[in-house]
């Protein structure tokens, strides 16, 4: 498989994607909300088949940060698709299609170490299940980013340029809310099906991950919490939302990046 040249095709097809949804949101081009989903669409169809083929390659219980970072990029790409078909969230695009861009280039040249473990039923439903909760919260993290620029915007009282394109303030804040709540429901899963499934969560190198899945859990659930019962919402949202998610990240590829790519130079 030439993993090189799929990653360029993706990332041009991703870019131009997003240059377009960006320059919509600056107002210098008028929205064409099927072609920005076009051009995200055929990024994925050259996105998935190197996703399909490290799988392959990997058949393990814990993928590598090549095939992890390549798998969830894809799912953040498809799922931010389907939602926005039923959803205004498609501003997001500007955001998470560069990122998943230069994840696909990044991760063509990454180590993706094979393991000789199965994938069961039950932990293929762990890793479904958390990797479509970090695609979720992918989302959920850009449209945090754009609310806080939507607030601060509006609270200085600019409101030409981003802020015209974007939906209003609730809306926002409503989509944000159930993102996460989508994303909460599938990350309980995760856990939940990872000390069901997996032997000794806390063992070996799982210890990091679990600790830090944890700790976004509790952050996001605060969030929820305090939302409905405090009124929560702002730029307080917003920054339990990117708390929340950066400890997410570290959880699926700080601890990977350090175990893969730091300690194996070493």
């Amino acid at each position: 498989m030439h993993a090189l040249p799929l990653a360029i095709m993706a990332f041009i097809l991703y870019i131009a994607a997003a240059s377009w949804q960006g320059l919509s949101l600056a107002r210098r081009v008028p929205p064409r909300a099927m072609l920005v989903r076009s051009f995200g669409a055929l990024g994925l169809l050259f996105h998935l088949p190197l996703a399909f083929g490290l799988l392959e390659q990997g058949q393990s219980l814990l993928p590598g940060l090549s095939t992890s970072a390549v798998l969830v990029s894809a799912l953040a790409v498809l799922v931010l698709l389907v939602v926005s078909l039923f959803k205004p969230v498609l501003n997001v695009a500007a955001g998470l299609f560069p990122l998943a861009a230069l994840t696909l280039l990044l991760a063509t040249e990454l180590p993706s170490p094979e393991r000789a473990t199965g994938m069961t039923p039950g932990i293929a439903l762990h890793a479904l299940s958390s990797a479509l909760a970090f695609a979720l919260l992918a989302i959920a993290a850009v449209q945090a980013i754009l609310l806080g620029v939507q607030n601060q915007a509006l609270r200085h009282h600019h409101i030409r340029g981003v802020v015209q394109s974007l939906p209003p303030l609730t809306t926002m804040e409503r989509i944000l809310f159930e993102l996460i709540w989508a994303g909460m429901v599938l990350l309980t899963l995760s856990i939940a099906s990872g000390f069901v499934f997996v032997d000794s969560m806390f063992a070996q190198h799982l210890v990091h991950k679990t600790v830090l899945a944890l700790i976004a859990w509790v952050l996001f659930a605060t969030l929820l919490a305090g939302h409905h019962w405090l009124g929560w919402r702002g730029m307080r949202a917003v920054r339990w939302t990117l708390g929340g998610y950066l400890a997410l990240l570290l959880a699926y590829f700080g601890t990977k990046f350090v175990l893969e790519i730091l300690l194996s130079r070493g």
